[in-house]
């Protein structure tokens, strides 16, 4: 992986620094939210996207990045009652009681893709640097495409679980997409924007996922024009709508990732080339009947649409199969003459780095908590809180999955548009450092702020506008977070040739962190239900994990401008 890492090193993701024009050179990005935010970056205006070579692979390899946001993000706004829907009810449970079993059982289940993540990372990638690229990803996707459909026909919560891990470990090849991405755009101007894509798709994926799981999740009741009582899909006339909707509530949304993902793999298969140094020109069953659908139509095409043929194609974008083209070689950018300074394994930890390892890791112990305890809080059935307190008080807001996904999905795209467009700005005006202390200040005032969300009864004006200033600044304050930690990240290491191992350091880390997070804060939510305090979570968990963030970010060695 040290070596895949070193390839994508070749440009940077996260060049708004103009201080360090060596972050800017040779940064690897670890993050999609970091990667995103280059758009702003000097080379990336210079280039347009029809300038970039090989734009058919980078498309199938855009549509194979979608497998990560649909298998792991989609269950989010129907968590709550696709869990309740699968543990056996007990007789006397409360209300309370329920909510706090159905948090620790999703927190487990949300827990289970990014730790089967963190455990084949670096074995996805030595499979790839001895196999081959388009085995790992293929492979990826075809398990991916499995585990997907498994999941929403499942009906215990022990197979939601080992279909859940199996999607995680499937989806351990993130890496070798941006190891790819590197390898089929070699030239160096090129990569900022090249790889800008695969993260947008990311983001673009995560907040369709969550708009379509939380619209697409019990269809009979959500979609009741195609699957209910009246539905046009209804065909044998049910009283209650389509029957096997009502048996399967929740296979919808896996059904549909399936269907985008099953898409991506006969194109991958088809049509996605080797990449792997030595292996270029290999080719098998899968490449030889995508290079004779290619043939048959451009002779069924007619001759007057057709371009000529070419008998040399000398760069990259041109050529349609190498073996074909009579390419000349660009050289790597791990070959580009550098002057390269060997650091031994031990030389790699120093305080600066270390320092900002732990600043990369405590993002993802809050955040990915708060992305399983917000949904989960907002499906929770509200309480009567006459008698509360300003701290003993409980209940959520009751909301359907449609609209908590339609709610996160929207600011989500703020998100992505804060990203692109003021995150840049923002960091050339303060600095880095200076935009992290900003999230960071943010997060514990949003965390603090949420579960009083619980005494704004009734569906009022109130409650949505508060709803809608959490969400937005939390987004705000994790689109600021994320790219900054990883700048810093990248900046503290002591030589270039090193960036492949801190960063694969750090996406372990924070694999580990994203998924100790909804474990640890969804049994902390589940006691504070039971004890008649919702806000446990977030005082005690949420506000002391970022507290400590904030607290280190003064700790932390070095400039950040």
């Amino acid at each position: 992986m040290s070596s895949e890492r070193n390839k994508e090193a070749g440009t940077s993701l996260c060049s708004g620094n103009d201080a360090d024009p060596r972050a800017r050179t040779f940064s690897t990005v670890s993050l999609e939210d970091c990667e995103a935010q280059d758009a702003a970056g000097t080379l990336a205006k210079q280039i347009r996207w029809r300038d970039l070579p090989n734009k058919d692979q980078l498309f199938i390899l855009a549509l194979c990045r979608l497998s990560e946001p649909l298998s792991n993000v989609c269950l989010l706004p129907y968590i709550f009652y696709l869990v309740r829907s699968v543990l056996p009810s007990s007789e006397g449970d409360t209300p309370d009681a329920s909510a706090a079993r159905i948090s620790e059982y999703s927190g487990l289940l949300v827990a289970a893709f990014p730790l089967a993540q963190f455990v084949v990372s670096l074995p996805w990638g030595r499979l790839s640097d001895k196999h081959g690229r388009r085995l790992s990803i293929i492979g990826g996707l075809l398990i991916s495409v499995v585990a997907n459909i498994g999941f929403g026909f499942s009906k215990s919560f022990g197979m939601l679980l080992f279909w859940r891990i199996l999607a995680g470990l499937a989806n351990g090849n993130v890496g070798i997409m941006r190891t790819v991405t590197a390898e089929i755009v070699r030239e160096r101007k090129y990569q900022t924007k090249a790889f800008l894509l695969l993260p947008l798709v990311f983001n673009f994926g995560m907040v369709a996922s969550l708009a379509l799981g939380g619209c697409l999740a019990e269809p009979a009741i959500n979609l009741a024009w195609f699957y209910g009582p009246d539905g046009i899909f209804n065909i044998s006339g049910n009283p209650a709508g389509v029957k096997w909707t009502l048996e399967y509530p929740y296979a919808l949304p896996a059904l549909l990732n399936a269907g985008i993902l099953n898409f991506a793999l006969i194109l991958a298969v088809l049509w996605l080339r080797e990449t792997v140094p030595g292996k270029e020109f290999h080719a098998d069953l899968g490449l030889w009947a995508g290079r004779g659908i290619y043939r048959l139509y451009r002779q069924l095409r007619p001759r007057k649409q057709q371009r000529p043929d070419y008998e040399r194609i000398a760069s990259s974008d041109e050529s349609d199969y190498p073996e074909e083209a009579q390419a000349e070689k660009e050289k790597p950018f791990s070959d580009i003459n550098i002057a390269r300074r060997r650091v031994p394994f031990r030389g790699i930890w120093t305080r600066k780095v270390i320092c900002a390892l732990v600043s990369f890791g405590f993002l993802p112990l809050h955040n990915s908590a708060f992305m399983h305890i917000f949904p989960v809080y907002l499906s929770s059935p509200p309480a009567d809180n006459s008698e509360a307190t300003f701290f003993a008080f409980t209940g959520g807001l009751g909301l359907q999955s449609a609209t908590i996904g339609i709610w996160l999905s929207v600011f989500g795209i703020g998100g992505i548009l804060l990203q692109l467009f003021i995150y840049p700005r923002l960091q050339a005006r303060i600095g880095t450092r200076g935009v992290l202390r900003i999230a960071l200040f943010l997060f514990p005032i949003t965390y603090v702020a949420a579960p009083y969300l619980s005494l704004l009864a009734g569906d009022h004006a109130a409650r949505w506008i508060v709803l809608g200033l959490v969400v937005c600044a939390q987004i705000t304050a994790r689109t600021m977070a994320i790219p900054s930690t990883v700048i810093l990240l990248t900046e503290a290491a002591p030589s270039k040739t090193i960036l492949g191992t801190i960063h694969g350091a750090g996406n372990m880390l924070a694999s580990l962190a994203r998924a100790v997070g909804p474990a640890v804060g969804g049994y902390i939510f589940a006691v504070g239900v039971e004890e008649g305090v919702i806000g446990l979570v977030w005082w005690l968990y949420l506000v002391g994990i970022s507290l400590c963030a904030l607290a280190w970010s003064y700790v932390m060695e070095g400039d950040g401008n």
